[in-house]
């Protein structure tokens, strides 16, 4: 079983920075793909960034791409995700997700989620 924990949400203006963090218990961190979702008041959970188990590939969603990054410690169990010049449409509760060995962008791939940490942005 993994457990995963976000922190470091809050309520920023635009234009600000804010970075997320994810603590995972579990033995092998090393062999899970770890990712960043996020969840809008009325919107589908969408996917945000993912990073192979190594770190060596990422992936981003557009709309994040040059402002976001997404990393990882494997020697402490974490993934990050530094979400840099924040829009108001960046608004949402954002989860991070783990799976073994493989995943992509869908949530339906991800077996083990945070409780999630909310980001507002305001304009």
């Amino acid at each position: 079983q993994v457990q995963l924990t976000e922190s470091g949400g809050g309520l920023v203006q635009a234009g600000a920075s804010l970075r997320l963090s994810c603590a995972a218990s579990v033995r092998t961190f090393s062999s899970y793909v770890m990712a960043w979702f996020r969840q809008a008041p009325g919107k589908e959970r969408e996917f945000v960034a993912r990073i192979t188990g190594s770190g060596d590939y990422t992936r981003y969603l557009d709309s994040v791409k040059g402002r976001f990054a997404i990393s990882r410690d494997n020697a402490k169990n974490a993934v990050a995700l530094q979400m840099n010049n924040l829009k108001p449409e960046d608004t949402a509760v954002y989860y991070c997700a783990a799976r073994r060995f493989v995943g992509g962008t869908s949530s339906r791939e991800y077996d083990y989620w945070g409780q999630g940490t909310q980001v507002t942005v305001s304009s």
